[in-house]
């Protein structure tokens, strides 16, 4: 797995497909909340947005999808550790549809991105995802949710990258 900023951000190819998304000032402000430990939704979603990409890829499965809704599969724009805002239900099990509700208020996204977004908490939340393209990403989700917990050698650089 990639777990480096400069790594991503020198792969050509990947930025261009998710060049608008990264300029988008809901996307940008995912660098306000922390995810996981010290980490940020924004780096948390680059991360598996990055390596889901690759894995998609070299399988010839839909790597754009996977790369555009992997940067916004966190886009829930709140701490999720406090309750705020009459804001129901547990987390784990409402953030996919909080962060496609999100992506819906700037882009369409296509079925496959929101089946990638909404589902991509399986299997804490009962929806099978419909795509495998989908599978893979919440696989890659949580592989980075505990590297980030236990791994010291993912990248958790001070800058703050705006495009």
């Amino acid at each position: 797995m990639v777990k480096d900023k400069k790594t991503i951000w020198q792969d050509k190819e990947y930025m261009v497909l998710i060049l608008d998304l990264l300029q988008h000032e809901k996307v940008q402000k995912m660098k306000q909340f922390r995810q996981h430990y010290q980490i940020n939704c924004f780096d948390h979603c680059l991360f598996v947005s990055y390596n889901t990409y690759l894995i998609c890829k070299k399988l010839k499965l839909d790597y754009i999808a996977a790369a555009r809704a992997g940067m916004l599969h966190d886009l829930f724009l709140y701490d999720w550790r406090k309750r705020e805002n009459g804001r129901k239900g547990h987390h784990a099990f409402t953030h996919g549809k909080t962060a496609c509700e999100q992506a819906l208020t700037f882009l369409d996204l296509n079925d496959k991105e929101k089946d990638i977004i909404v589902k991509h908490m399986w299997p804490v939340t009962l929806a099978l995802p419909k795509y495998k393209e989908t599978f893979i990403l919440s696989f890659v989700d949580k592989y980075f949710a505990i590297a980030e917990a236990f791994i010291k050698n993912i990248e958790l650089e001070k800058e703050n990258f705006i495009i």
